[in-house]
């Protein structure tokens, strides 16, 4: 099979050289021409503008042979794991050939794939290397080799261009928003004539565009409690902090300007609210990488290991005065501790007299930052909550506080009966 993943939202002429492309190789080969078509959400976390269905049909009048559904991945997990998942899942269907646009040479995406390779490394590559995501994709297709004993074949074209100007399909939606959902002309000259036919089709069902259910969202947001709202994948306490602040929501952009505020991008935004309005929490998040891990598709330094290991890391090194970002770059570089992460480990508790005969043991401690940056907890109790700060030693609160930020890794606390009073049971994972 020949292969493309996209979005196509909607199928533009640059769209259409990759199929003209695709369908060239499989005439040739005798192979079809099979479209991953995302559905629910675009590899960027945002609800489509066109339906499924309006792509699907798209992408076939443009010649290819079928179209396979791509779901449930993109409002749950950050690029750098739904690239080698989709890679893995091509492969394992009989993909042998990829077509991809870029505007750099092929022998430079190679190149700066190599770097990636030869650390095994594949997240956190710079945002400032020109055609990123293509480079990621090349580089996973080659780490994915040593798991299949096999890889696709890439073949790159050069990115579509009308006048020059790169094709956006984000132009392009953007341009027909404004015109109060009219394909204006500009637009047009962008679309092969089937694009137009169907959209102006997909327009004048209603269907046009895809929206977030906002009551649902904004819900959410504005009355979940802040150690639920800990629990929502993607969420660190910092946003927690904004989006309680920024409260009482009405509309999507307050939402965006309260995460903007605790230091997410655009990316980011986006898939933290897909992680809202669907409910997904940081516990599904965990045993679906733990899923994908098992099957060898994860690359090792995105392991849910990995993650913690690298906290565990960073706060023994910020014990003997390394900041972060130093200790963090310690330890992609191959630095380790000689002890390793704990995954159960006691805090204890600051309680007033008249709270300890509501204790019992083995109540659930749900964790929670509180406004001053406080790592905290409350217990539910017969007779009302009880909340108190967590005491740990500086190393620990450290941990503790990047597994919080960590914004995927599940964290449990239960109450138990100790010596020397009661403490907060905390398991990590």
């Amino acid at each position: 099979m020949i292969g493309i993943s996209a979005d196509f939202d909607p199928v533009h002429l640059g769209h259409m050289d990759l199929i003209r492309k695709a369908r060239e190789l499989g005439d040739e080969m005798g192979k079809e021409v099979v479209i991953y078509l995302n559905k629910g959400y675009s590899a960027n976390h945002a609800p489509f503008f066109v339906s499924f269905e309006g792509r699907s049909e798209m992408a076939l009048e443009a010649g290819a042979d079928r179209i396979v559904p791509i779901e449930g991945l993109h409002h749950r997990l950050t690029m750098s794991y739904t690239v080698p998942i989709r890679i893995a899942m091509m492969i394992q269907d009989g993909v042998t050939d990829y077509v991809d646009a870029a505007e750099v040479n092929p022998s430079q995406i190679k190149k700066y794939a190599a770097r990636f390779i030869r650390r095994g490394i594949f997240s956190g590559i710079p945002r400032n290397l020109p055609n990123r995501n293509v480079i990621r994709w090349y580089a996973v297709n080659e780490f994915l080799y040593q798991r299949f004993n096999r890889k696709m074949k890439f073949h790159f074209i050069p990115e579509g261009k009308v006048n020059g100007e790169k094709i956006s399909g984000r132009q392009i939606r953007s341009e027909i928003l404004e015109n109060n959902l009219h394909i204006p002309g500009s637009v047009k000259k962008l679309l092969p004539k089937s694009t137009v036919r169907i959209l102006e089709e997909e327009i004048e069902k209603g269907t046009v565009p895809e929206t977030r259910d906002m009551d649902v969202l904004l819900k959410r947001l504005n009355t979940t409690s802040r150690h639920n709202l800990l629990n929502i994948a993607h969420l660190n306490a910092g946003a927690v902090e904004h989006i309680i602040q920024g409260r009482w929501y009405q509309a999507e952009n307050q939402v965006w300007a309260s995460l903007r505020q605790a230091g997410y991008g655009p990316v980011l935004s986006r898939l933290a609210l897909s992680c809202v309005e669907e409910d997904v929490t940081r516990r599904e998040i965990y045993e679906l990488i733990k899923d994908y891990e098992k099957q060898g598709i994860i690359p090792p330094d995105q392991t849910v290991e990995r993650v913690i290991e690298r906290d565990w890391f960073v706060s023994n090194m910020v014990e003997t005065g390394l900041n972060s970002s130093e200790a963090h770059e310690k330890f992609l570089n191959g630095a380790r501790t000689k002890d390793k992460p704990l995954y159960t480990f006691d805090a204890g508790l600051h309680l007033r007299s008249f709270e300890l005969p509501k204790l019992e043991e083995g109540l659930k401690a749900h964790l929670y930052v509180d406004k001053r940056g406080v790592l905290a907890c409350e217990l539910k109790t017969s007779e009302g909550k009880v909340k108190s700060p967590l005491k740990l030693p500086g190393k620990m609160a450290t941990y503790l506080r990047l597994l919080v930020d960590s914004q995927i890794i599940p964290l449990e606390g239960e109450l138990v009966k100790k010596k020397r009073g009661w403490r907060i049971r905390l398991k990590v994972g």
